[in-house]
């Protein structure tokens, strides 16, 4: 029997070795596939009870591709104008910040963060301009990933219900519920209306004539970033461009985009939409956030984003019930 079971479980770690060589290369469009599918899921749930569940997850997917092709012709049209106005941004924006009076510390790490972030990121898109290809075979693969994840959404709930272990399910079920909570919050609450912020600082840059398509580009994807951190908000990026706008001698225009861009971007959406989005994270849970997302970005890339904060938020709960467990060991052990 020993024999048996080891037999076994050799086979198993070489299905697993397998399974995991085979999905790697693809990893990340799966989980940006199944991320756009929890976004968009209610917008699905929505049309099919007019449409049909297949109709609808055809019509989103077709949507979906048209977009993808379109990014992908200005990804290859404009990618060197965006690298360029990402790596001055970068370098402006972490003078503006060293321009402070920091403590030596603080001073010397965000000095190596300049440094780093630039070639980090250099390196990023630089293996994705020679690797189109590369890039095309993901798009296909993440969209087939998000048809087949709408139209088979009950299934699939299903199915990882039926995986949960009998002996620890209620665990098992707080961390589906945690990270329920961090995905509902992060991707449909910021990271999406980040997303429209970003658009709307791009259209607003090129519109008044701020920065070229590559530049605006650039200023969209940095709100992105700025929104998605803790403090911080696209109010960063719309005050620059009216500032640009009032340093080139243009008043009227200035003003005009200040207000655009407290309309369309910070803070009005914010006071609007905050009982849908619920209240930025302070103290701790920023901190912890921060961590999330910087160190889900070194780790795994761009879906890191996604990946950190929802580990950590997994790793809360699992903190939470240990000490839960913990005391209730502790009262039993006295009471006793």
């Amino acid at each position: 029997m020993e024999l048996e079971a080891a037999v076994w479980i050799a086979i198993s770690l070489v299905v697993l070795y397998l399974v995991w060589e085979t999905v790697s290369p693809i990893l990340s469009p799966l989980i940006l596939a199944i991320t756009l599918a929890y976004i968009l899921y209610p917008f699905h749930e929505h049309l099919s009870r007019k449409t049909g569940k297949r109709v609808s997850a055809f019509t989103m997917t077709g949507i979906l591709t048209i977009l993808t092709f379109l990014f992908m012709i200005g990804f290859a049209l404009w990618i060197n104008d965006v690298k360029q106005s990402l790596a001055y941004y970068i370098d402006a924006f972490f003078r503006w910040l060293l321009g402070f009076h920091l403590p030596p510390a603080i001073y010397e790490l965000i000095q190596r963060l300049a440094e780093d972030i630039p070639k980090r990121f250099e390196e990023y898109v630089l293996g994705y301009t020679y690797s189109l290809p590369k890039l095309s075979l993901q798009a296909i693969v993440m969209v087939f990933a998000f048809y087949g994840i709408l139209v088979n959404t009950e299934t699939i709930r299903e199915e990882v219900h039926a995986l949960l272990p009998q002996d620890n399910r209620e665990l098992a079920i707080k961390l589906l519920n945690s990270a329920g909570r961090t995905l509902h919050g992060l991707l449909r609450g910021w990271l999406a209306l980040s997303i429209l912020k970003g658009v709307a600082i791009a259209v607003g840059f090129y519109l008044f004539a701020i920065a070229d398509a590559g530049g605006a580009i650039a200023a969209g994807i940095f709100t992105i970033i700025f929104e998605l951190l803790p403090v911080l908000g696209g109010w960063i990026v719309w005050l620059a461009g009216a500032a640009y706008l009032f340093g080139t001698g243009e008043t009227a225009a200035a003003v005009v985009f200040a207000l655009y861009g407290a309309v369309f971007v910070s803070p009005m959406p914010d006071y609007i939409l905050r009982s849908r989005l619920g209240e930025r994270e302070t103290g701790v849970n920023a901190l912890i956030s921060l961590v999330g997302i910087f160190g889900g970005y070194i780790a795994f890339g761009f879906v890191g984003l996604i990946i950190g904060p929802v580990a950590l938020s997994l790793l809360g709960t699992l903190v939470e019930e240990w000490k839960k467990t913990k005391e209730a060991a502790s009262t039993s052990g006295t009471s006793s």
